[in-house]
């Protein structure tokens, strides 16, 4: 039978007037018009992590182009014009105000993508993304969308090489010198480092998260690793994304067809065998979120099963920066990620049986891609890993009730012997006195102090900064003077972040968690044997009253916010500081402060809500384009 609003809709001209005029300026079939759509969507910024993304747009729009039309064998959609989005340089901005934008632009990233995805009502979608918070943005909303969607990220950077020395360098590189005294010298490194474009070169938060996403499913395995100005991403990969586009539309396969409890749990052992950046555990519960899981770390994985396979049964496989040697563009030469989800599937550490976009099992679509075995110097077999524990671990402890601290213990230099640090605190209301103490008097940090930033975090910043320049500063201090001294934070990382640096800290100081009360000179104890965090004073009941009383003052003098959180003077900033979630939810910025599912997973975790309501616009054109919307 004919919808009744088919022809409503069809032939109503106010609403097809545009859509004629669009179709005839880029050159499709104005009798397309009204049939679902199809398009690319990308990220623009400010640095070389953006600059590739435009031109595999477009050759990607290019292949859609070719392949719209009523003739057999093309595809009958409506084509749209690319969109992008935009987002924030984390390399600029780190130990600056503005870095407080950047975890913000995921979620910048996620209500922009929302709303062209929606209003668009697009049913197929296509994204090249750059960076690592613009990729979790774009997934979580093709999550909610929940449309035929693939995604490719634009690649990394090639690294950069001192002429003087021959020695690789990168972002990281430049960070590590900002104490050094001499300014040619730092300069020199600067100009250096990152020659070229494309996103950050090492297994930083950017490549961490472009491999989960692989893993996840929604992203080729093969197209993850190649390097931004590799021929393949404009001449090869773009016709590859459209015919998966149209296979996933052809048989109804969507985002959380693919995103599961199973595929989310290989994503993130697949993290800690690549000693990945810690900001993964933050990405990670909002792609669950937008998957329809209430609480990763309830649904998916729990802080004590996360940590066993840490510490007994995964181990580290890549001899990758910043922990390690080799940049992203070395795991391309020897093979690629597919390597590395191999040799864990040949160990019995991931389920290969999950969907991907491919259409594929993940297991077949590495069988296909006929992955080699690890070269043993960049990627190392799972019998003779790189570091035979997981790179990553999460802490509880009076300092951290949430169980939300996370270490990347992959790239700790020292400090831990027998699984022990303890030391003294030096406490800094915000990360710019510490920065003014690195800049000014660095020889005044002594062996085992542990620096606390706090009021960093998502609501106290607002906007949880991760804090590469003060780590990669202790970094050097530490290696230059043979001591240790360790960092912990209500703030986040870099993926380029090292040491014995300890972030999530929740609840946040600001909220009035227990690193607000610490002060100088307390005795911290970080126990890896009980993965633990502790302040020795704070396990004295009365000393616990006795600080919080004083800083609840405080508070209550200031009209309910502390005086040593951060100005919150844009909309975002206001955002951020009144709905941002804690750290261990995700940091993202839900109403009231509570996680938003949409269409939860059912009890049973398997199985989704009969369809979804809040899309009443794209039921209706899957009518018109003869599709059961409840299914």
């Amino acid at each position: 039978m004919t919808n009744p609003n088919a022809v409503l809709i069809d032939n109503h001209p106010g609403r097809s007037t545009q859509t004629i005029g669009l179709a005839i300026e880029i050159g499709t079939d104005p009798a397309l018009i009204h049939e679902p759509s199809v398009g690319v969507v990308g990220t623009k910024g400010d640095s070389q992590c953006y600059l590739g993304v435009a031109a595999k747009v477009e050759a990607i729009h290019q292949a859609l182009k070719t392949r719209i039309g009523t003739e057999p064998g093309q595809l009958k959609y409506r084509l749209v014009q690319p969109e992008f989005t935009i987002a924030t340089s984390d390399g600029m901005r780190n130990g600056t105000p503005e870095m407080r934008y950047s975890l913000i632009g995921r979620e910048v990233t996620h209500d922009a993508l929302c709303e062209h995805l929606s209003a668009t009502g697009l049913a197929g979608t296509i994204a090249v993304v750059a960076c690592d918070k613009p990729p979790v943005g774009t997934l979580a909303a093709m999550l909610e969308h929940n449309l035929p969607s693939i995604i490719m990220s634009d690649g990394p950077i090639h690294p950069g090489t001192d002429p003087k020395t021959g020695e690789k360098l990168d972002i990281v590189s430049a960070f590590q010198v900002a104490g050094h005294p001499d300014p040619e010298y730092r300069h020199h490194i600067a100009c250096h480092a990152c020659p070229g474009f494309g996103s950050c070169g090492g297994m930083f938060t950017y490549n961490t998260m472009q491999t989960f996403i692989g893993v996840l499913g929604m992203q080729p395995l093969h197209m993850v690793a190649p390097p931004s100005d590799d021929p393949r991403r404009l001449n090869e990969f773009p016709a590859e994304l459209v015919t998966l586009l149209a296979q996933m539309i052809e048989n109804d396969l969507k985002p959380r067809d693919i995103v599961g409890r199973d595929s989310l749990r290989n994503a993130t052992i697949v993290a800690m065998a690549i000693g990945g950046s810690t900001n993964a555990l933050l990405h990670a519960p909002e792609i669950a979120r937008a998957a329809g899981f209430a609480d990763f770390w309830k649904d998916i994985i729990t802080p004590e099963e996360f940590n066993h396979l840490s510490q007994h049964v995964v181990p580290v496989l890549t001899n990758a920066r910043p922990y390690g040697k080799y940049s992203m563009v070395d795991i391309d030469r020897v093979g690629g990620v597919q390597i590395i989800v191999r040799e864990l599937l040949e160990a019995g550490l991931l389920n290969g049986d999950v969907l991907t976009c491919t259409g594929e099992t993940l297991a077949e679509q590495v069988a296909r891609l006929g992955a080699k075995r690890a070269d043993g110097e960049v990627i190392y077999p799972v019998e003779a890993p790189y570091k035979p524990t997981g790179g990553l671990r999460m802490l509880g402890g009076n300092l951290s009730p949430e169980f939300s601290a996370i270490l990347k213990l992959a790239g700790v230099e020292g400090g831990l012997e027998n699984n022990l640090f303890r030391g003294k605190a030096r406490v800094f209301d915000g990360q710019q006195a510490l920065l003014n103490m690195l800049d000014r008097t660095p020889e005044g940090f002594e062996d085992n102090d542990m620096i606390i930033v706090r009021y960093e975090g998502p609501s106290g910043a607002p906007g949880m900064p991760e804090m590469l320049d003060p780590t990669a500063r202790i970094t050097t201090l530490c290696r230059e003077r043979g001591i240790v001294i360790a960092l912990m934070t209500d703030a986040r990382f870099s993926g380029g972040s090292i040491g014995l640096v300890i972030g999530h800290v929740g609840p946040e100081a600001a909220l009035g968690g227990p690193i607000a009360f610490v002060e100088n000179g307390d005795e911290i104890v970080v126990d890896l044997n009980l993965n633990e965090i502790n302040c020795t004073a704070l396990s004295d009941p009365a000393i616990l009253d006795v600080r919080k009383a004083a800083w609840d003052k405080v508070v209550a003098d200031n009209g309910g916010f502390h005086p040593s959180a951060g100005v919150a003077d844009t909309r975002l900033l206001q955002r951020a500081r009144h709905m941002a979630v804690p750290a261990r939810r995700g940091a993202g910025l839900h109403p009231n402060r509570t996680v938003w599912v949409l269409n939860p997973r059912d009890a049973t975790g398997s199985g989704f809500t009969p369809r979804n309501k809040f899309r009443p616009e794209t039921d209706r054109r899957r009518e018109i384009a003869g599709i059961d919307p409840k299914a």
